[in-house]
Formats: C-alpha cells, sequence, structure tokens
C-alpha cells in the first residue's frame, strides 16, 4: 500500500502548529487560511478538525495551561502549593505570552483550566480557607500572574534619557529596559513573597472568611 504524501491532519498538529505561529507572530496572526498554508493543506479541511478560528485559539489556551504544574499541591501545605504553582504557571506564560490576555479571561470551559482553577481552590478549602476568601485568593493569584505576563514594565521606558529630564526621579528609566529579566522577574517574585506572606499572617491569626 502506498504511503500517504503527508502525515494526517489531527487536531494536536493543529494545535500544535496554531500555538507555534502565535508565539512567533502573536494572536492577530492567526487565520484559518494562513494555518492551512503552514500545515501544507486545504484551507476546508481545517473545519473537519475546528469550527471555528476561536475554537483553535482555545484549543492553544488549553494546551498552554496544560504545561502547568498543579501536582504540587498534593505533596506540599497550601503556601508552599500556592508558591510553586505560581512560579510554574508564570514560568509558562512567560514562554507563551501572546496567549496570555486569553487566558487572563478566565478558564471558560477549558477542562485543563478548570482542572487548575478546581486544585488551587480545593486546596485553599482544605487548608481551612473558607469559600468566599478562597475564591479571593484565587482571583488575587490570577491578577498577578497573568498581570506580571501582560506585558513587560521594564520596556514600558524608552531608551533615550532626554525623556526624563523634566521627571527627576524618573532620570534612571531609560535604562530599565537593558535590565528587563531582573526588573519584571524581581517585581513577580517580590510580588508573590509579599501577598504569600500576608495571607500567611492572616491564616495565622485565625482570619480565614
Amino acid at each position: 500500500m502506498a504511503r500517504p504524501r503527508q502525515a494526517l491532519l489531527t487536531r494536536e498538529r493543529i494545535v500544535e502548529a496554531a500555538s507555534t505561529l502565535i508565539d512567533a507572530e502573536g494572536l492577530d496572526a492567526l487565520s484559518m487560511r494562513r494555518l492551512a498554508t503552514e500545515l501544507g493543506v486545504q484551507g476546508p479541511s481545517l473545519y473537519n478538525h475546528f469550527a471555528t478560528k476561536a475554537e483553535i485559539v482555545d484549543a492553544v489556551a488549553e494546551s498552554v495551561v496544560a504545561q502547568v504544574d498543579i501536582g504540587v499541591f498534593a505533596d506540599c501545605d497550601w503556601r508552599d502549593g500556592l508558591r510553586l504553582w505560581a512560579k510554574s504557571y508564570h514560568a509558562v506564560l512567560s514562554a507563551h505570552p501572546n496567549i496570555v490576555r486569553v487566558l487572563a479571561t478566565g478558564p471558560g470551559r477549558r477542562p485543563h483550566g478548570l482542572a487548575m482553577a478546581e486544585a488551587v481552590y480545593g486546596a485553599l478549602i482544605e487548608a481551612g480557607w473558607s469559600r468566599s476568601r478562597a475564591t479571593h485568593i484565587g482571583a488575587l493569584m490570577r491578577y498577578l500572574i497573568t498581570g506580571s505576563a501582560l506585558g513587560s514594565f521594564a520596556l514600558g521606558f524608552e531608551n533615550n534619557p532626554e525623556i526624563y529630564e523634566r521627571y527627576p526621579h524618573l532620570h534612571r528609566a531609560h535604562e530599565l529596559s537593558a535590565h528587563r529579566a531582573a526588573v519584571d522577574e524581581g517585581a513577580f517574585e517580590l510580588g508573590l513573597d509579599l501577598l504569600l506572606a500576608g495571607l500567611s499572617d492572616h491564616y495565622d491569626q485565625g482570619v480565614r472568611r
């Protein structure tokens, strides 16, 4: 029997190609026609697997969340679990920044997204936090993690000292872009440390409602 000229088109191949394209060029670069070209197939063949571009984007978002380690909650107390999960999630989003604005809207119906929410919420409830506080903590963590990945603070300042001559406290702002990793990662780490320290104080004082 003759071998097929190209690999069979599958959902997995489509999602992988879409993810690669989004990572390289952003969400706006993705279209059914462009994706078909990247895969070497005819456009209509994609519709055998996904009805719309939105479904593909959703599947890419799901594939990204699937890379986050939620198993940490099984082996750690809630404090260490939150820290390790947050760092894993942050690292995954840093590797796929162009899909962050999709994930920032919440899990929707995505199974991996809902499993992650269940793991975080469940760990907090089992630790003794009330349902309302566990919800607030989950929201706070999402704000910190996705917010830190939505854009670079350091790159928000141009590398031109003349711009900041009128602002005495910003006289070195033009240097920030050259230290992006130290600034942005340092800010995330500080925010995570302070958030967890505050939550830990509340917890130890019995303020869990």
